[in-house]
């Protein structure tokens, strides 16, 4: 049986969500509060398998409540019941130990299945949620210098590592000598490099060189 205690200020939401989710034979909501405050307290005395976190709360909002709870207890599995899909809220809440994050708008048989996935360890977001933190996860990750090179600007610095001309480029790849050199201009450019050596360098450094 999967203990659940569901903190959420509307009464009407958890009455609704728990008694569906009461109905299911492996669902037991074993406690209700309708503030993060008392939610916290709530949770650490029954110790449930999982945690339902509304965000916007009086007293104590979902997101500190949340970050609370996994502070004095790290293994707690809280999954957020919201209506807010917005950054201010998502990134705070996941950021601050919620394993999954659901809608008030999602099915409440969707909130069960969501209940017994994350208990079984699997995270359940939103799909809206999932688009976000991608978003997120690629503004964080770097760009390399040579990852601005277009592909024949590649094909331009290899050909440099060999120790090609400008002429023998051009030759190679039929295309005009000016030509050539524009793409040597913004490969040192975007390569923050100031001449063709530290641009063959910076290509075996970073093995782009096979």
């Amino acid at each position: 049986m999967i203990k659940v205690v569901f903190i959420d200020d509307h009464e009407m939401v958890r009455i609704g969500v728990a008694s569906y989710l009461s109905a299911q034979p492996d669902i037991e909501v074993i406690g209700e509060a309708d503030n993060g405050r008392t939610g916290v307290e709530l949770v650490l005395e029954l110790r449930p398998d999982i945690v339902l976190m509304d965000l916007v709360m009086k007293e104590m909002d979902g997101i500190e409540a949340t970050s609370k709870i996994i502070e004095q207890w790290p293994e707690a599995k809280i999954i957020v019941v919201t209506s807010f899909l917005d950054d201010e809220k998502v990134y705070p809440a996941l950021e601050a130990g919620a394993t999954s994050y659901m809608l008030k708008t999602s099915k409440a048989s969707d909130i069960a299945n969501a209940v017994r996935a994350t208990y079984s360890g699997q995270p359940v977001l939103e799909p809206e949620v999932t688009g976000k933190m991608m978003m997120k996860m690629r503004q964080k990750q770097p760009v390399l210098p040579h990852e601005e090179l277009t592909e024949r600007e590649m094909e331009v610095l290899l050909l440099m590592t060999e120790g090609k001309s400008n002429q023998e480029i051009a030759d190679e790849l039929f295309i005009a000598l000016k030509t050539v050199k524009t793409h040597v201009s913004n490969i040192l450019s975007k390569l923050q490099v100031q001449d063709r050596t530290q641009a063959v360098i910076y290509a075996f450094k970073h093995s782009l060189v096979k």
